[in-house]
């Protein structure tokens, strides 16, 4: 692809997505552009080392991006869902992403379910050639999705880790593949002497550090119902914040009805509730990133509550199909509304 093509994309991607909203008299940063995980990544950096950081961070989300690709004959995922029963050696960020996600399974009583990889590929949702699979034929896959049948095992003396799943049982790490990434890449940015940047990864951000003036970043929500628009703004410090929602992968089936990318693990289908968006504002971009999946599929009563009981964890910001943007406390002095389509409310 041609590179003016990728900078025409990068635009319309960076309307469409979360990403800090630049002010006028910032110092002078670097920045890269490439394409990984089926989007455009957006690194910048400030300071005398944004050279060094951004190669070290795009080299971190290009070999984890090998790794992660479930249909790369050469990937540790592949392995994984093509091992027989038998048990495969992981690296540290896919045991990572498995311990977080296990935790998050358990709390949220499944709703969250990396197994789910044999019924995104019956719907269609991997190549795009959209497809309402038969009952009959969900039914059958089901027997393949089951998280708590992944067994994660790790050996402290070496430092390595083994994963055993049951044969016929395939795992994709969509729900945290860039969350991990966008954790990685801002630590790997850290060590080679970056103080502020962050990472944009479709609907992932990652921030570094506050901005050079050491004021908060400005980071935009995107209006469900218009790509080129947000919702409103949160400021934020070092964190990582990330969007859930059907709105942005979707078809329209040969029966008029519009089915999601975001499938609830234990009927198979695509989920349908009231929900628009769920965005996470937390520490960590692999549990803001799995997170933000788990709460989007319960939906929004039960993604309140999952809150409650986890109070202190992190923050989100939900938006519902009555235009309702509905925040957690610890953001209401962060968030600002900026679109008057929408009415703002707050969890105590």
């Amino acid at each position: 692809m041609k590179k003016t093509t990728l900078k025409i994309i990068a635009t319309v991607l960076c309307l469409a997505m979360l990403l800090p909203i630049a002010a006028c008299g910032e110092s002078r940063y670097k920045d890269t552009e490439f394409l990984a995980m089926d989007t455009i990544m957006d690194i910048r950096a400030y300071g005398n080392n944004a050279d060094e950081g951004l190669n070290a961070a795009k080299n971190v989300i290009l070999t984890l991006d090998k790794m992660l690709d479930p249909e790369n004959p050469a990937s540790t995922v592949y392995a994984m869902n093509h091992a027989h029963g038998k048990s495969v050696a992981v690296s540290s960020q896919i045991a990572e992403m498995i311990s977080v996600a296990k935790d998050i399974y358990a709390k949220s009583g499944g709703a969250l379910d990396l197994t789910v990889y044999p019924l995104v590929k019956a719907w269609g949702f991997l190549d795009e050639k959209y497809y309402v699979p038969a009952y009959n034929d969900i039914e059958s896959l089901l027997q393949f999705v089951d998280f708590s049948q992944v067994k994660l095992v790790s050996f402290p003396s070496s430092g390595t880790y083994q994963v055993t799943m049951p044969e016929g049982f395939e795992i994709t790490f969509a729900s945290c593949a860039k969350g991990c990434a966008s954790q990685y890449a801002v630590e790997t940015m850290r060590n080679h002497g970056v103080t502020s940047g962050f990472v944009s990864l479709g609907g992932n951000v990652q921030t570094l550090g506050k901005k050079p003036d050491g004021s908060n970043w400005a980071i935009g929500i995107q209006d469900p119902n218009n790509k080129q628009s947000y919702v409103g703004v949160v400021s934020a410090g070092e964190c990582a914040i990330v969007t859930s929602g059907n709105y942005q992968r979707s078809f329209v089936g040969n029966d008029g009805e519009t089915y999601g990318h975001l499938l609830k693990p234990n009927t198979g289908y695509p989920v349908v509730n009231w929900l628009q968006s769920v965005t996470v504002i937390c520490d960590n971009g692999i549990k803001a990133d799995c997170l933000s999946t788990a709460l989007f599929v319960l939906g929004q009563s039960q993604a309140i509550e999952y809150w409650k009981a986890n109070r202190g964890e992190f923050d989100m910001v939900i938006i519902n199909t009555n235009n309702e943007v509905i925040i957690t406390s610890g953001l209401i002095e962060r968030f600002t509304l900026s679109n008057e389509n929408y009415k703002l409310s707050s969890i105590e």
